[in-house]
Order: structure tokens, then C-alpha cells, then sequence
């Protein structure tokens, strides 16, 4: 149910997010119209072509954006169309006359400009939803995650209209409040024929802004309202509500959120992925805390098992068992390790197991060799459930990375926890189910380690997000003209970075998980302000590309990471988690850039520490 409020809540906004602006003209040039005939057909046109797109990018991955872009442009055609008919009456008559015929004559000719007809009103709603479907928020974001892992059903669906009918509702709301205005207008002034006209340019300067991508550019630059920051308080503060009442702490309704890098207390929110947790974020347990009991569930679903023999929960009875979900790009996951294997070897020989659930973010986690690698290069010898399917996942009804689930000798789930931090507490809940369970602890308290590299903890001294480079996820993208989705296309660095902005420069193809230059060489410029930076990159081919990165122009020096040397310089070859700067203070913003002296590389994501 909340998520159902969430969603809906989530399409009332959607009016005042930047993407949406251009739309507007369309939806007031209906405030003259018979609402049954006019306003409502277009809202309902709207509403449903919009979840068709979304359920159907739902259902069919990524080659149904791509369609969604040429549905757009058609769009565009049908709403200059439109423009053009606001202009010259004549031309608008003439456009009317075979919708009003299939109409079964619902006006005559002479009426047509009193009585458009319903079908051409339906017309621009499908227009409409075709230009608004990619104008979608963080919320959005959510549903849509959680259907592409739960898979598409009627949940999904009903998700999909509740968003679409909370746009449909902020819409008529504005269109009510424009026939108002409008009927003032001709009353006092006698303008109707002035309003159709600057109407028919408002729309046709729309038109031409979506075209230009200046809707996602300039309108994100000057707009006074934006829907990320609404979506998130609402998140905010029905979410841990929502994980308390969920056994395991997950969402109601499988939806996933993504997450914001090392941040104090909590994760930050980004539309379409699952959260991440900087810092501690909640944990609950069942002695004394009041948490209901859930059964450890099934195992099964791992495509397979290294390290180990496949597993069971019924094989496990008897031990404690630790099920840590994790993925070996996500730094937050990283971080946490250094403890994971402390107390897998410290509790082993008392009855203690860790399982370590690999769920993968980004396709090339799916490859087993490469997390194969990953393995043994942050030297994990306790099991680990390959979970590309995410069936172990579900059966958690798991939100987040990374997660723990600790689970006594009976089979049933006693303690969890999520994000980083609070490692003391969750020994200690390690402690007390092994004494439940009889066994003999060791005598040395609690353990104490100290990560290197990428598994260091972070400082606490961090105001740069998760950001991810790819245009599904993407955000804060500042190089002029704004992403240009599945093409190839020539970049320009931004002429000036704020706090957490970003851009590119080259010839770059930035599809919904990445980017990829094309063509050496190439960068990518972010303003930040972190004492670590990170980027998951990969290469195509396993070609090694050689980069080079600076800190505000210069050479990083004794603040390169473990993946540059202190001229800055390194090389991509793996996928996965490259440190490129380790600050020795964190004190102000920086401009950080890494230049790509190969073609072929391919950015995800940006984490901070």
C-alpha cells in the first residue's frame, strides 16, 4: 500500500520536474475544450500510452527505449502538428475533419472549432504520454527496478497506472486551472483568437526545445522546482517505516532503490537501482527487539556455488549462519568485507557460516569468471551463491547492498542489517546466537580490523553521490546539449562545474548502463567533494586503455589511488572498481578529470569516500 502511495504521489509531481515544462502549453491549449471531449480524452490517452511504454521497457529491456525515442519523435511530428493548427483556424478545420469522421460525426464541420471531436484529443494524449514516458523521476525509478526483478505481473501494472494517474490528476488540476484563467481572459478581454495564437507558438517553441534536448539541458538548469528532492523526503520518510513492518527489512512490493556512496547515516537516492548503504542504516533483532521470526529462506535459485558445494537451509540447521549480499563493484559492499572475513575465520570452529550472496548490479558482475576474480583478489574463502537471477534476492525480499541476514541454529532469521557500520553490534548478535547454540567462543572480544584500498572505511567528510554515468541513471549531466541516448555523439566539457556536476568530452556512446568512447581520446570532468574517488570501469574486448587523472588541473601526487601512480597515470583492463584518488585532507571541492588515452573503455558509475 505504501509504495501504491508512493507511486501515485510520485506522478502528482511529475508537473513540476524540469523534463515536464514543454508539455504544459499542451495540456492548457485544452482548457477551452468540453472537458468529456476534450480534456479528458487527453488525459486518458496519456495515462495509458504512458504505462504501455513503461511496462513494455518493463518487459523488454533496453530495445524498447530505443523505440521509445523514435515514438518520440513521431510525437514531436503530431505535436507541431498541433502548434500549427492553434495558428491558422483553416488548417486546423481541415486537420479535424477525419477525426471528426471517425467520430461517427460527433460535430458537424460548422462546429468543429466548438467540438474538436474525441479522437483527436486522444491523439494528443497518446503524443503526450509518448514525450512525458522518459521525463520520469526517482520514483519511477523504483517501480520500474523492482518490476525488472520481480519480473512483470499485475502488480507491476497497477503500479504503473497508480503513477500514471497521479500525473493524469496534477494535469486536470492544471487544466482546470486554466479554463479559468482563460475564461477571465475572454471576458475582460475578448482575446480568444490572441490565446489560440500564443498558444500555437508556445507549443511550437516546445516542440522545437524537446527536439533540441534543451528540455533535459537548459530547463534542468532554470527550473524552480524539481521532483528528485520532493520524491526523496517522501522516500525518506515512509521507507524505514515500510522496512520494519517487511520481514528482513525489505520494500514492500519487491522495489529497489539506488543509493548514494559513502554518505552519513544512509544512502542517497537515485532512481532505478537498488539502495546502497554509506554508513549504518538500520538493523533490527529478534531477542529483545521485537522483530518477527522469518524462516531462513530457500537457497536453491544460485545459478551455482564457489567455494562451496550448492547449500541448503535445511542443510545449514543447526549452524549460525551470516548471508551477506553483496557485489563486487559496489564500494559500500568493499568496505564491509574486512569484517565479513574476520569473523568467518574467527567463529568458523563454534559452528559459524557466511554465505556470501553475490547479486549483481551491472551486467558484467553476471560473469562468474569475473567474479570469480574478484574472489580471490579480496581473498574470500567462506561460500559464495552466484545469484544472477536474483531468486535468492526475492526470497529475502533483500533491498539492499550490502545487507546481512544472521540466522540461529533453528533456521530462523534473528538479526539483520543494512549499509555499513554497527559492526561491533553485529558480532555481538554473532556472539549471542553461537552461546544459544552451546558453542565455546573465543576470548580475544571483539575483532579489529583495518581495511586497505578500496575496503578502507570511509571519511566522514563526504557530500558527492553515487553517480552513475549511464543515461537510465544518470544525473547532474552538465556538457552542453545533454545526453544523447544509443548514438554516437561529440561532447563538450562543461564551461563550469557546481558541486557534483559532470560531463563528458569526445566521442562517446552513453547507452542505459554506460559509456563508451569511441574514439581516443576522451574524458570525463566531475566536481566533487570526497576524500576518495572511484569509477567502475571496464574495457571493450579486455584491451588494456591507459588513462591519465588530475586533481584541479595538476597531478595527483601523494593523493593518486591505488589504481594511479602519483602522475596520475593507469590502465583498464578488468571490470570492475578502479580508486583513483586517496586525498590526504578533505577540505574543499575539487575538480577531478580523467583523460582516456585509448579508445574503448566503458564508465559506470562514480562512488566517493
Amino acid at each position: 500500500m505504501v509504495l501504491f502511495v508512493l507511486s501515485f504521489l510520485g506522478g502528482v509531481l511529475t508537473i513540476i520536474s524540469p523534463c515536464i515544462l514543454p508539455i504544459l502549453p499542451f495540456v492548457f491549449a485544452r482548457a477551452q475544450r468540453p472537458f468529456l471531449k476534450g480534456s479528458l480524452p487527453m488525459l486518458a490517452g496519456m495515462a495509458v500510452t504512458f504505462a504501455v511504454i513503461a511496462g513494455a521497457a518493463t518487459a523488454g529491456g533496453g530495445w524498447i527505449v530505443r523505440a521509445n525515442q523514435y515514438g518520440r519523435y513521431a510525437a514531436l511530428v503530431v505535436l507541431v502538428i498541433f502548434g500549427l493548427a492553434l495558428l491558422w483556424p483553416a488548417f486546423s478545420d481541415r486537420l479535424s475533419r477525419p477525426f471528426v469522421q471517425l467520430g461517427n460525426r460527433i460535430a458537424s464541420p460548422q462546429d468543429q472549432e466548438a467540438n474538436p471531436g474525441v479522437g483527436r484529443s486522444l491523439l494528443l494524449g497518446v503524443a503526450t504520454g509518448l514525450l512525458w514516458a522518459p521525463c520520469a523521476g526517482p520514483i519511477l525509478g523504483l517501480v520500474l527496478t523492482g518490476a525488472a526483478i520481480a519480473g512483470p505481473g499485475t502488480g507491476t501494472v497497477w503500479l504503473l497506472l497508480t503513477y500514471a494517474a497521479g500525473a493524469a490528476t496534477s494535469l486536470a488540476i492544471a487544466l482546470f486551472a486554466g479554463q479559468k484563467v482563460f475564461a477571465a481572459l475572454k471576458r475582460s478581454l475578448g482575446a480568444e483568437e490572441w490565446i489560440r495564437r500564443v498558444l500555437g507558438v508556445a507549443v511550437l517553441a516546445s516542440a522545437v526545445a524537446i527536439a533540441f534536448g534543451l528540455d533535459r539541458g537548459f530547463l534542468t538548469q532554470v527550473s524552480l522546482a524539481s521532483t528528485s528532492g520532493l520524491e526523496q523526503s517522501l522516500i525518506e520518510r515512509l521507507q524505514p517505516k515500510t522496512a520494519q513492518q517487511n520481514p528482513g527489512g525489505a520494500m514492500a512490493g519487491g522495489a529497489m532503490m539506488a543509493g548514494g556512496g559513502a554518505m552519513n547515516g544512509g544512502a542517497m537516492m537515485n532512481g532505478g537501482g537498488m539502495m546502497k548503504g554509506g554508513g549504518a542504516m538500520m538493523s533490527s533483532t529478534a531477542p529483545g527487539g521485537g522483530a518477527a521470526v522469518q524462516s531462513m529462506p530457500d537457497l536453491s535459485g544460485a545459478v551455482t556455488w564457489l567455494n562451496s558445494p550448492p547449500l541448503t537451509a535445511d542443510g545449514l540447521k543447526g549452524k549460525v549462519v551470516l548471508v551477506d549480499f553483496w557485489t563486487y563493484s559496489c564500494i559500500n559492499c568493499l568496505r564491509t568485507l574486512p569484517y565479513i572475513r574476520a569473523w568467518a575465520d574467527k567463529y568458523k570452529d563454534a559452528g559459524f557460516v557466511v554465505i556470501g550472496v553475490h547479486t549483481p548490479e551491472f551486467a558484467f558482475e553476471k560473469d562468474v569468471d569475473n567474479v570469480r576474480q574478484a574472489i580471490r583478489q579480496f581473498k574470500i574463502t567462506y561460500p559464495v551463491a552466484i545469484d544472477n537471477d536474483y531468486k535468492i534476492w526475492r526470497g529475502f525480499n533483500n533491498s539492499f547492498w550490502p545487507a546481512d541476514y544472521l540466522v540461529d541454529a533453528m533456521g530462523h532469521i534473528r538479526y539483520h542489517h543494512f549499509g555499513e557500520g554497527k559492526y561491533d553490534e553485529s558480532e555481538e548478535q554473532i556472539q549471542a546466537l553461537l552461546k544459544e547454540r552451546g558453542a565455546a567462543l573465543p576470548t580475544n572480544g571483539l575483532v579489529k580490523v583495518s581495511g586497505v584500498g578500496a575496503e578502507a572505511a570511509p571519511n566522514m567528510d563526504v557530500e558527492s553521490p553515487e553517480t552513475y554515468i549511464g543515461y537510465k541513471r544518470a544525473d547532474s549531466f552538465l556538457s552542453p546539449g545533454g545526453i544523447v541516448q544509443d548514438v554516437a555523439h561529440a561532447y563538450k566539457a562543461p564551461a563550469h562545474l557546481e558541486q557534483n556536476q559532470w560531463g563528458l568530452s569526445g566521442n562517446w556512446t552513453d547507452t542505459e548502463e554506460s559509456a563508451t568512447l569511441n574514439s581516443a581520446p576522451g574524458k570525463i570532468i566531475f566536481r566533487f567533494h570526497s576524500r576518495d574517488v572511484h569509477l567502475v570501469m571496464g574495457s571493450q574486448g579486455g584491451k588494456a586503455v591507459r588513462f591519465r587523472v588530475t586533481l584541479d588541473g595538476k597531478a595527483p601526487g601523494d593523493n593518486h589511488g591505488v589504481d594511479t601512480n602519483a602522475q596520475g597515470e593507469g590502465q583498464v583492463k578488468e571490470q570492475r572498481l578502479y580508486q583513483l584518488l586517496r586525498q590526504k585532507d578533505v577540505n574543499d571541492d575539487h575538480t577531478f578529470e580523467i583523460e582516456f588515452l585509448d579508445p574503448g573503455v566503458q564508465a559506470f558509475s562514480f562512488t566517493f569516500g
